[in-house]
């Protein structure tokens, strides 16, 4: 026997022996360097029963989960590429030492089984997964800016064939037990009660060490000629780069990786990745995405006040168009409340349960549902055109018109239709809580709760407390938004509040590059270049034309003169160009076709197109006025941290994750040298881009937003 801190080794009857992993303290298991003594401790005492041993079953003591991963916080310690390379070396002789055993190793898993915790199931001979919802598999390293290093580079291709490995370790992507079991990443997927009896069966019919791997045919010819082999990785290189337009560093190591140890043999193939994954810890991309993964961490454990959240067991939802469906849709599917829609019409109603419908019918068709959870799903959807039931709602969430007006009379409405108690949430974009809250009887149980469009993809939500909402109602709705899966900001309510706010400046100014006459396609390229997940032109095609026409003078009015952008709007509603919803905006969007720059549009705005300004010139112009925004949002309390408005601007907008958001961007920079081209950029285009006070003073003290 043997009592270890995280791993415990015991024999039954049968002689198999079982190694438990319950991380002390921890609600997750995660691998840590300190085990490595632990392991070898273990290895020794499985050596001296070696004879009498007829296999060895791997399983964890957490209620909910197998391993998720190796724990990041290690990394943070490296000081050099070559510290970080023998973290990883030292992972790969422990699972090396793991698959040489003498008998059969069978990983028995539960709940989450990722990066290092994949890594350690696929050094096993076997592995056995629950078929329950938690159970997820996956090497998500390139999401950390980082490469699996422990040999899941090597072990995954040879196990279900390089095309699918590719996939999953270039995307990060985590799967479902029923297609890790279809892929032949497990080889059984079983009813959590049977895991371990079936984990034991392994070993009863396999006496002897696993045999081969069963690649299909078509796989087997492509991936094992040199030609076959060749071709795969030049696609996937081409793919990749499309992709990620060279700014993550880690998709291309993947690559070399996979491609070395296929080429040159396993232990090549080791070397290269820790040699890689060494070089990558270090890399600014991947320190910008750690802290990321850090600050949403961080994030979970915070409800925007102290004080407790109520419990929310039945939600409202005010409107059935597109935000009011999204928004019933990730209650009910996320956060698992039941949802009542109200709207002035029955087609609205309709409108929401068959978009809800759609979404769940999506998942069916990909057997993440079943027929019957899909009508589950569906009976806890129910809607009509006045208020019945509104009085058994804890929150109400309005996603009405941007009418003023409109929204008090909803706040009136529901003060007479609920609980004293019920939360009124307005996801408005532009208007001031406050306003929103004027006339209320009881103001203190009303908030802002900002989605953004579509609502079941966009992972932000920005929650804004007014003068006197209550903390009981921040924190109750700061985690009702992470139950519907979402990552919620708290700001201060103030026109644009903080997304919006930091965005408009960008619009405008790609705005007004392109009345210079610079090219569509060039503006959008020059941003995707920089790492936006799409160009600011597209994005207002995206968006909406009558959205960008709206909040733009409620910002000029509330904040002042900077934030009038060119003329354009109205011009291009008048056309009829609303964006994607009319089917053409500054692009033209037919049927299922591409969509392609609308030529007509630069006679309607007056303009000739000629290139004159490089990429990187387009980049700078549009970024700069954006930083300048989010450190007056910072210095005026709009956001409580700088962390807050690195995440807001990455969830919200895209901002390029491999940046770390807009004030990491700002210390990698240096604040000497921004305020010198914001100087620069003010003398050649004018005062919109003067630094603010902010900067300057930071950069008089030589100040940062991090500690160094």
């Amino acid at each position: 026997m043997s009592q270890s801190k995280a791993f415990h080794l015991s024999v039954d009857e049968q002689n198999i022996a079982w190694l438990t992993i319950d991380v002390p303290g921890e609600k997750m298991n995660t691998l840590q360097a300190a085990f490595a003594d632990d392991m070898q401790a273990v290895f020794k005492q499985l050596d001296a029963q070696k004879s009498q041993l007829k296999g060895l079953i791997v399983h964890s003591l957490k209620p909910d989960n197998f391993i998720a991963g190796a724990d990041v916080r290690m990394l943070e310690a490296c000081t050099s590429a070559p510290e970080a390379q023998a973290l990883a070396t030292q992972g790969q002789a422990m699972f090396q030492q793991l698959s040489d055993l003498p008998f059969p190793v069978v990983a028995a898993i539960h709940g989450p089984c990722l990066g290092g915790g994949l890594e350690l199931a696929l050094a096993c001979d076997y592995r056995v997964c629950t078929d329950d919802d938690k159970t997820r598999l996956g090497l998500p390293e390139v999401m950390l800016g980082l490469l699996p290093g422990s040999g899941g580079t090597q072990r995954l291709p040879r196990l279900i064939g390089l095309l699918p490995s590719l996939d999953l370790i270039l995307t990060g992507k985590q799967l479902r037990a029923k297609k890790a079991k279809k892929l032949g990443v497990v080889d059984a997927c079983v009813p959590h009660t049977v895991l371990l009896d079936v984990a034991k069966r392994f070993i009863d019919e396999n006496g002897k060490k696993k045999g081969k791997v069963k690649l299909t045919t078509k796989e087997k010819l492509m991936s094992q000629t040199g030609f076959g082999r060749k071709v795969i990785f030049d696609q996937a290189s081409k793919k990749t780069e499309q992709k990620t337009r060279g700014n993550y560093p880690a998709a291309k190591a993947i690559l070399e990786v996979i491609q070395h140890g296929l080429e040159k043999g396993m232990n090549a193939g080791l070397e290269l990745e820790a040699k890689r994954f060494g070089e990558l810890v270090m890399t600014p991309e991947s320190k910008a995405l750690r802290s990321i993964f850090f600050a949403t961490t961080e994030m979970k454990k915070e409800n925007g006040t102290d004080a407790t959240p109520l419990t929310v067991n039945r939600i409202g939802v005010l409107g059935g168009g597109l935000m009011g469906a999204g928004i019933s849709h990730v209650s009910v599917a996320k956060a698992k409340v039941p949802v009542r829609i109200k709207d002035v019409s029955n087609d609205g109603i309709l409108n929401a349960l068959n978009y809800n419908y759609k979404l769940f019918d999506k998942q069916r068709k990909r057997r993440i549902l079943s027929k019957a959870q899909l009508q589950a799903q569906m009976s806890q959807l129910s809607g009509g055109i006045d208020f019945t039931s509104f009085n058994h709602t804890d929150v109400v969430i309005e996603a009405v018109f941007e009418d003023l007006a409109l929204k008090q009379s909803m706040v009136a409405d529901i003060e007479a239709n609920a609980k004293a108690s019920t939360i009124f949430a307005t996801n408005t974009s532009s208007l001031p809580i406050h306003h929103i809250a004027a006339k209320a009887a009881r103001p203190e149980n009303i908030v802002g709760l900002h989605y953004f469009s579509p609502v079941e993809k966009m992972p932000l939500v920005e929650v804004i407390p007014h003068d006197t909402t209550s903390d009981e109602t921040i924190s109750t709705v700061v985690a009702l938004a992470r139950k519907q899966g979402k990552t919620p900001i708290v700001v201060k309510d103030c026109a644009g509040f903080y997304v919006n706010r930091i965005l408009a400046p960008y619009m405008n100014e790609s705005a007004q590059i392109l009345m210079a006459g610079e090219p569509i396609e060039n503006l959008d390229r020059a941003l995707l270049d920089f790492g936006f997940p799409v160009g600011p032109i597209t994005l207002l095609d995206e968006v909406g034309v009558d959205i960008g026409a709206k909040i733009m003078p409620i910002l000029v009015n509330e904040l002042g003169p900077r934030f009038q952008g060119p003329d354009v709007f109205d011009t291009l509603l008048n056309d009829g160009r609303k964006g994607r919803k009319s089917g053409k905006g500054f692009y033209s969007y037919k049927g299922s076709k591409k969509k392609e720059v609308d030529k007509s549009v630069y006679k309607l705005l007056k303009l000739t197109p000629e290139s004159k300004f490089s990429d990187q010139d387009i980049a700078l112009r549009c970024i700069l006025p954006m930083l300048n925004e989010a450190v007056r949002c910072l210095d005026e309390g709009i956001i409580r941290s700088p962390r807050d408005g690195d995440i807001g601007a990455i969830f919200g907008i895209g901002f390029p994750p491999f940046l770390g958001g807009p004030f990491r961007y700002m210390d990698h920079i240096g604040m000497k040298k921004l305020v010198e081209l914001m100087n620069q950029h003010a003398e050649k285009y004018g005062d919109r881009f003067a630094p603010c006070d902010g900067l300057l003073t930071r950069a008089g003290l030589d100040e940062r937003f991090y500690p160094a």
